[in-house]
């Protein structure tokens, strides 16, 4: 075999004509970012509103060691909680925001 033969078997890529046929991965790529999305969206808020709910002030943990309610019901841990919750939704809504391209080029 000649080297141009092999050069020209090996050296193909795949422009965006080749890749836009194949839509079946493209959206299944979507739909696992939208239900990441929809859970980080979720987590953020529970992570929010949970620390300041009754779920937060009875629970199991408070009923088997009681030295750790004086640190639980520190309205300064809540409020970390929740930031961080704050935090999270921020974030999912940004990366829903944010498009990423699906075809990376070569320089």
């Amino acid at each position: 075999m000649k080297d141009g033969a092999i050069h020209k078997t090996f050296g193909a890529v795949a422009s965006l004509a080749i890749i836009s046929h194949n839509r079946k991965p493209i959206m299944l790529i979507r739909i696992l970012r939208v239900v990441l999305l929809l859970l980080w969206l979720e987590l953020g808020l529970m992570l929010i509103l949970v620390p300041w709910s009754e779920i937060w002030e009875v629970n199991y943990f408070l009923y088997q060691y009681p030295a750790l309610a004086i640190f639980v019901k520190n309205p300064y841990l809540r409020g970390m909680i929740s930031g961080l919750g704050v935090m999270n939704v921020l974030l999912a809504l940004e990366a829903f925001r944010r498009r990423t391209s699906t075809v990376v080029t070569r320089t």
